[in-house]
């Protein structure tokens, strides 16, 4: 089993920044790649951010492009998230999650998950 604990959420305004932080425990060791997703109300889990364990590899949601960037301290076995340029839009509950495939980018692969952080942007 990999135990995520997210943190950093929070209320923030239109244009301002916040940073997802994601402490994994347990077999980490068979993650091969990190990611956050989002979920809003009345709408279906999607994709934000992943990367690789060693921090080669990443890949972004179109939306979140340029303002997004996800990074990894293998050693510490977290992973964050800065969110610069807030939208509105980009109000919803976060997700660390973790996978044992590479390159994993939708939710069905990815086997382990957090609690989930409120992010809450105003306009």
């Amino acid at each position: 089993q990999v135990q995520l604990v997210e943190s950093g959420g929070g209320l923030v305004q239109a244009g301002g920044s916040l940073r997802l932080s994601c402490a994994a425990s347990g077999r980490t060791f068979s993650t091969y790649t990190m990611g956050w997703f989002r979920q809003a109300p009345g709408k279906e889990r999607e994709f934000v951010a992943a990367i690789s364990r060693s921090g080669t590899w990443s890949s972004y949601a179109d939306s979140v492009k340029g303002r997004f960037t996800i990074s990894t301290d293998n050693a510490q076995y977290a992973v964050a998230l800065q969110m610069n340029t807030l939208k509105p839009e980009d109000t919803a509950v976060y997700y660390c999650s973790a996978s044992g495939s590479f390159y994993a980018t939708k939710p069905n692969e990815y086997r382990y998950w957090g609690q989930g952080t409120q992010v809450t942007v105003s306009s």
